[in-house]
């Protein structure tokens, strides 16, 4: 065998045997990732799902069989965590006993609506200016924006119940809507920038070179990629704006017909006993919006969240 022939035979055998570890680690990555555990590791893994899954859905459990219980159940000894006659007559009683929950619930709705819309409309072009902008004092504004946060609406409620006095919103949707949208601009500018700094700068100057505007660069480039992270954003200020109505409403309104559901379930506070299998209903039901919106969103929700998660 010449000299060549030999070469040739020692380079192919080294190539088979290169080639079938990286044949077995193309066959590896191909794999399920939960398949590359052993059964007593999925075991283990589904158990503490189980267990997170439990201690976080505990409450909301409880909550739902509160509310099937007859309200003398609710404090018999032993206490029976699974209810005995359990029915749904708290689900139509609750109607009767505060006849404005409805309009409780369209006002967390509306003003929720109304907050994430104004929210969005601002947060847009701010967020864009300081994912694309190098401007004097951007990095100072940003801390601000954080420095915001940190401030409880407690800790502003007289100065706040002055300027909404001042400017004549007291008693009514603007009272609770202003403070609320104020209080959200600042960590979804700061969300929604970080999403839009991860697109490619490349996309802005392409649209440039072709004789586009900021404007429309913002509108027909920019705001189509940026919708999971809009879209995580809106239902991010729909949730913060339902949960935050309560001290708002309480201390801006006195119209019933204004208020929120957080200050319509105080109705379910007697002087003699509190209601709780009813105030349980109401929650679930008031809930209901928050929930459909998220059903409906979800998939752009997920989208947004993860996404830079792995790098293209």
């Amino acid at each position: 065998m010449s000299h060549l022939a030999r070469t040739a035979a020692v380079v192919a055998a080294d190539s088979k045997a290169l080639a079938k570890p990286a044949a077995r680690i193309r066959a590896r990555s191909t794999k399920a990732m939960i398949d590359r555990y052993k059964w007593y590791e999925v075991v283990a893994l589904y158990a503490g799902m189980a267990v997170f899954l439990f201690f976080v859905l505990a409450p909301f459990i409880e909550g739902f069989l509160v509310s099937l219980k007859p309200l003398s159940q609710l404090f018999s000894t032993p206490y029976n965590f699974i209810p005995q006659n359990g029915s749904f007559d708290a689900y139509f009683q609750m109607w009767r006993s505060v006849p404005m929950l409805g309009m409780h619930i369209f006002n967390s709705f509306f003003i929720s609506s109304v907050v994430t819309l104004i929210v969005v409309v601002i947060v847009v072009p701010a967020a864009y200016a300081f994912a694309r902008f190098q401007f004097a004092g951007s990095g100072l504004m940003l801390g601000g924006f954080l420095a915001v946060n940190m401030f409880s609406g407690a800790v502003l409620l007289i100065p706040l119940f002055r300027l909404m006095r001042q400017l004549g919103l007291l008693n009514t949707y603007w009272a609770m809507i202003v403070p609320g949208a104020a209080f959200l601009i600042p960590s979804s500018i700061w969300l929604l920038r970080t999403y839009m700094t991860r697109i490619p700068r490349e996309l802005d100057e392409a649209a440039w070179v072709d004789g586009a505007s900021r404007l429309y660069t913002l509108r027909r480039v920019i705001l189509p990629l940026a919708m999971p992270g809009i879209v995580v954003v809106a239902i991010m200020t729909f949730i913060g704006a339902y949960a935050q109505q309560f001290i708002f409403a309480l201390t801006f309104n006195s119209r019933t017909e204004f208020m929120p559901l957080p200050v319509g379930l105080f109705a379910f506070f007697g002087k003699q006993e509190v209601q709780w299998n009813e105030l349980m209903a109401a929650s679930f039901v008031g809930i209901l919006p928050v929930m459909i919106v998220i059903v409906f969103l979800q998939r752009y929700l997920v989208a947004g969240l993860t996404a830079g998660a792995v790098k293209q």
